[in-house]
């Protein structure tokens, strides 16, 4: 089916609106919301039945990882995190706990937590099941509105380029699941969305 994408000025200003909410969470919300959403993910069968899973490091107000990420490893997940490359590409590295991970500054924006274990390449994401997507937003149809920075479109270019077919899930706040986001016609939709209430699944 054909796309029939939004003007570009239409993702910036909505992203400006939902940034400006996450900021405006109080951190016990934020923290409350992280516990709820790291047992909502593991109802997903797309990260039951994985053995590698491509996942982040929430940032601020982001919606939190950090549980979630300590769960699916004691579930005996092989967890890949990324490493921010200068030309806004990610590397890979095996994720191995909490002391796994260092504090990094890069130049012109908010310092991460990256982990500490050698990087395997960019392309290490092809072996994954699943890829846990940061996002902004995602609607009914399964596309999924991105911060911007072209990361995480150079992650699912590289996926389509290897035939590699990962289940993509997108972790959310509940109210960022919207009627609609506007799309370009290289933007990728994901199999399912987790928030703290719940999860939902699109159909392909």
């Amino acid at each position: 089916m054909a796309k029939n994408p939004l003007p570009v000025s239409a993702k910036a200003a909505l992203r400006r609106e939902l940034l400006a909410a996450r900021r405006a969470l109080p951190a016990d919300t934020c923290r409350t919301a992280a516990t709820a959403l790291a047992a909502r993910a593991l109802e997903l069968p797309e990260l039951a039945g994985a053995r590698t899973v491509a996942a982040y490091v929430s940032v601020g107000t982001e919606p939190g990882t950090r549980e979630l990420l300590d769960a699916l490893r004691a579930a005996g997940k092989r967890v890949l995190l990324p490493l921010l490359l200068p030309d806004n590409d990610l590397d890979w590295a095996v994720y191995e706990g909490p002391r796994s991970l260092a504090e990094a500054a890069h130049a012109g924006k908010m310092r991460l937590l990256e982990p500490t274990g050698p990087p395997l390449g960019p392309d290490a994401v092809t072996g994954a099941d699943a890829v846990l997507l940061p996002g902004l937003a995602v609607d009914r149809r399964g596309m999924r509105l991105g911060r911007g920075g072209g990361s995480y479109d150079r992650v699912l270019e590289r996926l389509e380029r290897a035939g590699a077919h990962p289940a993509l899930v997108v972790l959310l706040y509940d109210d960022e699941v919207v009627a609609r986001v506007p799309e370009e016609p290289h933007d990728h939709p994901v199999q399912a969305v987790a928030t703290p209430s719940g999860v939902r699944r699109f159909s392909s």
